[in-house]
């Protein structure tokens, strides 16, 4: 298959995997797509490891990295703030109602001499922070670097740009696609309401033939409820030069997701995720839980800004999913995860490889099927 995406990286399928798992990123690149790394929480040591890793599956096949460097976040003006500093802003109230939810759903506290990880907490989104993953970034061998909140900063281009790496960027609208477009990028990945993780308020099928039409010619990716050939194809019909797909690889053999949460997503049907700012602060597409509805009471503090919100929920989401195991229990109540509406389509367990040659055969019989259509005897 041939589509400017396609020429533009040099793969053989218009099909781009992002995945925070490192096995699922290399899976799809090896089965002729690209998988994209979110590295957002990875420490610089550990994408160094996972990028070094990467690059020995994949034989110098193409693959990306997605980083998230929003416009607007607390402490931009001074150009970021420390973990320390962060920390010194957590209102008194927010961590009582998180201590209260906690001890409510009695979730278990962490055993001595155990150490989750920072998780969601350790995201890095400010220049300060994101400046060593740069390094290491460009210091490796990536096809293609994305850009996941606002426009990609101009350092960012111009470094990318230089290093010969095409630069993406998600747009949930118009507006920022046209930004985007205007910032340097060379890929635009139209993204609906439908897509996990942070999402705007258009569908996929209004959304992305509408940002064809402004960028035009960079070449953009359909995202939003892609998981399948069919979605594939419509996709393309809209206009695309091919897909940019998530949720899909968190029920696939190889993704880290937690247990307790592929089997709820196992379970989940369509209308089962909702946008939430629970988790990161800005809305974002994930499985409806009891941690979902608490943090949308009206009585309760409501959700921080972006970064402050996962710093301060951090360490309780990795209690949740160390107590989530057990079902009916409180732990099991509240966890959730990114995920979009198409989860309700993700309900066994496959190799990511399988899910890429399924989706290209049943892309194949829907063209098929079309050519029927179009060449059917009167």
């Amino acid at each position: 298959m041939r589509t400017k995406a396609t020429d533009l990286l040099g793969i053989d399928l218009p099909i781009f995997a992002f995945s925070h798992c490192r096995d699922v990123v290399a899976a799809v690149t090896n089965a002729g797509g690209c998988g994209v790394l979110g590295a957002v929480a990875h420490s610089p040591e550990q994408l160094d490891i996972d990028l070094a890793w990467i690059e020995d599956e994949v034989g110098g096949k193409p693959y990306g990295i997605d980083l998230l460097v929003p416009e607007k976040f607390v402490g931009a003006d001074e150009g970021g703030l420390d973990r320390e500093a962060l920390g010194a802003l957590l209102p008194a109230e927010h961590r009582a109602f998180l201590d209260d939810l906690l001890r409510r759903y009695d979730v278990p506290p962490t055993p001595d001499g155990i150490s989750l990880g920072q998780g969601i907490g350790g995201m890095r989104v400010d220049p300060k922070s994101m400046a060593p993953l740069l390094d290491v970034c460009f210091q490796r061998s990536p096809a293609l670097v994305a850009s996941a909140l606002g426009p990609p900063p101009a350092h960012f281009v111009d470094r990318a740009h230089k290093a010969g790496i095409p630069v993406a960027a998600l747009a949930g609208s118009v507006e920022h696609a046209r930004r985007h477009a205007a910032a340097g990028a060379d890929l635009i990945v139209a993204q609906g309401t439908e897509a996990g993780g942070h999402t705007g308020l258009i569908s996929t099928m209004v959304l992305v033939p509408e940002v064809v039409d402004v960028v035009a010619p960079l070449p953009v990716l359909a995202a939003g409820g892609i998981a399948r050939g069919r979605q594939l194809a419509a996709g393309l019909a809209l206009g695309a030069d091919g897909v940019w797909c998530g949720s899909v690889w968190l029920t696939t053999e190889e993704a880290e997701t937690p247990p307790e949460v592929r089997e709820k997503f196992l379970l989940a049907g369509p209308g089962d995720t909702v946008r939430s700012r629970s988790m990161t602060g800005k809305p974002a597409r994930m499985l409806r839980s009891a941690w979902t509805d608490e943090w949308e009471r009206t009585d309760g503090p409501g959700p921080l800004p972006m970064p402050i919100q996962p710093l301060l929920v951090g360490p309780a989401l990795q209690r949740i999913y160390r107590g989530a195991a057990t079902q009916g229990s409180g732990a099991n109540q509240l966890a959730t995860y990114f995920v979009g509406q198409v989860v309700g389509s993700m309900n066994t367990v496959k190799p990511t490889r399988r899910v890429v040659l399924e989706m290209i055969e049943e892309f194949i019989d829907v063209i098929q099927r079309l050519d029927n259509l179009v060449h059917a005897e009167p």
